[in-house]
């Protein structure tokens, strides 16, 4: 929460509060709380309240409950697993030693219904045998798991906070304890629980009359929204879990609104202050490839075709994203935007993140672009330099039309000559400094004028709604909602270890009525650490013992680039009928005559990436397979409840698989079991950090949010109306880094 400016009160040193002391405030210093205001932004992780927590015949019974969507197909949960809370007395702590002169710290518990667990614990042992004795009662929180065999609840690594009379008596009262999480560190230098809610009350006295309004007041009457210094106080010390839950709303919505300011700004900006090109909506060239297509396009694909032609005429540079399902026809979209960009006379660039994806597009739009007098060009880090060098001329001179490329298409010397219109495919691969580099160089291509090419970003899969709303919040959306009707659906299924020949046999049936496969396996070579399955070992296997009357190829990621370029034409031009490869295939390859993809090690791949596989087969009219193969321990775990998180979210996305194609519905299924930083992968910056919001499960709050910050934006864009001047002042505090609960 930014601020302005800091009263006296804020820049009071911890150390003189009362319990703290110099050596308890270094520590709190390196875990980032320096301030009564840096107090005041510890996020509570849970509130001890006598109504929610259970003893353990209501944990057990709860777990077994939740465990049902093993046995219900169709029912993908939003968690495998959520957390509980027990007040317990620790009545046995034992000690055994492991290898490596390690040990594992037991201590068994009973609650008041005369329930019985287990904590488990193997790191920071010392720390453990000091804390847990016999007779103590602790509130125990943590996600346990219930053992049919011995029949009791088994915590492994729990938080653990100890209680006294004190505490029991007041939650008999009625009254809700705040939890905070609490390092190691901070826990061995005897800081505790009690500590920290004492600390937060006295910053509470310190700062609370400092604290203004950052929300319009029409925002907060039509939402029925606490004031911020209530809902931080409340959000502390609330008097019931309703108070919480309306102190929580009230910061999550003030977050998400926030930050969707800065997006709606950010757009404003973009479309009021930067020149952009004018493309007239009639392209001899885009109408002449739509006649000779073998299919018609779907109307969501006409559909989006005019939202993009109708940016490209206003004189604003375009900014948009283009999201459609795995196969759903964004290519050929691409391209008829690409050759109406042609037809009015400017240069168009697709970037995409692998030289095997840009030969392939390359390809297909020479194919597909024959007779119509284009000209479309190649640009990759793997050429040679006099080849290179003759591209870059074509470029410079403007006889290129399309350039299809890599990263080369903003690295070295290269020069456009009225770049109008920039695609970049599989948008999440690419940094945001690259695509802005691409945009620089367009807009000096355009001698005597500086207008900025059009943008237009694909999305390889669709993306949660989310996550769509805060990473490419200030992008306009187009959705390509529907698949062309002469697709049929992949029919998608688990093998098990020890139906593989079965598996084998599928494949060969397929290659022998003219058919081709893809199997897919997720190393290139044996590892020692990892039982998983490689390609090069079974590639070898393939080659010798199952399929020896055919010809098989090898494909990953170590080959050069003109091994590759072999391998994947020897497939195209089905010479090559089993195809054993890596992830490398995993986007853009299009061979129609395709039609099974045996993945090995199934339960070794995200969710997302198993989609996006499985979008290789099924591109032409014939039915196609996609048979996912797993151990042999898997055909239990599928249909029983006695599986660990990690082994729960890998049979959630093996039934996901068999249940639906639908990649919308896959995304968020896959956000939650993933969450939105490793959707996005960890090189995307663009997914913003909130205290209290979770982009997961608040999405309603973030639509609310978002139409909200969008409409204030709309009628006051710089917000200067005298009612926006704290929201004004909090955006640009944001903006330049600053973090309070206040400003003063």
């Amino acid at each position: 929460m930014p601020m302005a400016s800091q009263t006296a009160a804020d820049t009071v040193p911890l150390q003189y509060v009362k319990g703290i002391g110099p050596q308890r405030a270094r520590v709190l210093a390196s875990e980032g709380i320096v301030t009564p205001d840096d107090v005041l932004r510890l996020v509570p992780r849970g509130y001890i309240d006598r109504s929610l927590v259970g003893s353990m015949r209501d944990i057990a019974v709860r777990l077994q409950a939740q465990s049902e969507w093993l046995e219900s197909p169709g029912n993908i949960p939003a968690s495998v697993s959520s957390e509980s809370s027990v007040l317990v007395t620790v009545d046995h702590v034992s000690e055994r030693p492991l290898r490596g002169g390690r040990s594992m710290l037991t201590a068994s518990v009973g609650d008041q219904m005369g329930g019985q667990a287990q904590l488990v614990f193997w790191n920071a042992i010392g720390y453990y045998r000091t804390l847990l004795k016999v007779g103590e009662r602790f509130l125990v929180s943590g996600m346990p798991e219930f053992n049919d065999r011995f029949g009791r609840l088994t915590f492994t690594h729990p938080e653990l906070d100890r209680v006294d009379d004190d505490d029991i008596e007041r939650m008999k009262q009625g009254a809700v304890l705040s939890m905070y999480p609490m390092s190691q560190r901070m826990k061995s230098a005897g800081i505790t629980m009690r500590m920290l809610r004492s600390l937060v009350n006295s910053a509470l006295e310190l700062l609370q009359n400092s604290v203004i309004e950052v929300l319009p007041n029409e925002i907060l009457e039509r939402h029925h929204l606490m004031q911020r210094s209530e809902a931080i106080r409340k959000i502390h010390c609330p008097e019931s879990m309703a108070e919480a839950t309306e102190a929580w709303r009230r910061l999550k919505y003030e977050e998400f609104f926030l930050f969707q300011i800065m997006l709606a700004q950010r757009q404003g900006t973009l479309k009021r202050s930067e020149p952009g090109i004018v493309m007239h909506p009639k392209s001899p060239r885009a109408r002449a490839l739509m006649e000779r297509l073998p299919y018609a396009l779907t109307s969501a694909q006409r559909r989006v075709i005019n939202e993009i032609i109708a940016d490209v005429k206003q004189g604003i540079p375009m900014h948009r994203l283009l999201q459609g399902d795995v196969g759903s026809g964004k290519t050929i979209v691409a391209l008829l935007c690409m050759l109406n960009a042609v037809d009015n006379g400017y240069q168009t660039a697709l970037m995409v993140p692998t030289e095997i994806l840009a030969e392939q597009h390359y390809r297909n739009f020479i194919r597909l672009l024959d007779g119509l007098d284009v000209s479309v060009e190649l640009l990759v880090g793997a050429q040679g330099k006099k080849v290179r060098r003759t591209v870059e001329d074509k470029v410079q001179t403007g006889q290129a039309h399309i350039i299809v490329g890599t990263h080369a298409l903003f690295d070295g010397n290269i020069s456009y000559n009225n770049l109008g219109l920039v695609v970049i495919d599989e948008q999440h691969r690419f940094g945001v400094a690259q695509r802005a580099e691409l945009q620089r160089l367009g807009r000096i291509s355009h001698a005597g004028h500086q207008l900025w090419p059009h943008v237009l970003v694909m999305s390889a899969t669709p993306i949660p709604r989310t996550l769509a709303m805060t990473v490419y919040g200030d992008l306009d959306t187009s959705v390509i909602d529907e698949l062309p009707q002469h697709r049929k659906p992949i029919k998608t299924k688990v093998v098990f270890e020890s139906q593989i020949k079965q598996a084998y046999d599928f494949i060969r049936e397929h290659v022998r009525d003219g058919r081709q496969a893809y199997i897919v396996f997720p190393l290139v070579e044996k590892s020692e650490k990892l039982e998983v399955k490689s390609a090069v070992e079974h590639y070898e296997y393939f080659q010798k013992s199952v399929f020896p009357d055919l010809t098989v190829g090898l494909l990953h990621g170590r080959m050069t680039a003109a091994e590759k370029d072999v391998v994947m034409t020897e497939f195209l031009e089905a010479r090559t009928k089993v195809l054993v490869a890596t992830t490398v295939i995993e986007v853009g390859v299009d061979v129609p005559n395709a039609t099974v993809m045996l993945i090995e090690n199934a339960e070794r791949f995200g969710l997302a990436q198993l989609h996006q596989l499985r979008g290789r087969v099924g591109r032409g009219a014939d039915q196609s397979y996609c048979l996912l193969a797993t151990k042999d321990h898997y055909r239990y775990h599928l249909k029983s409840a006695d599986a660990g998180v990690e082994r729960a979210k890998s049979i959630a996305r093996l039934r996901t698989m068999e249940e639906t194609t639908n990649g919308f519905t896959i995304a968020e299924v896959d956000l939650n079991l993933r969450g939105p930083g490793d959707v996005m992968g960890t090189r995307q910056s663009g997914i913003p950090e909130f205290a209290y919001a979770n982009i997961v499960s608040d999405g309603d709050l973030l639509t609310l949010a978002r139409s909200d910050a969008f409409a204030v934006v709309a009628d006051d864009p710089e917000l200067v109306q005298p009612n926006h001047a704290a929201l004004r002042r909090h955006v640009m505090a944001q903006l330049s880094g600053q973090n309070s609960v206040h400003i003063a």
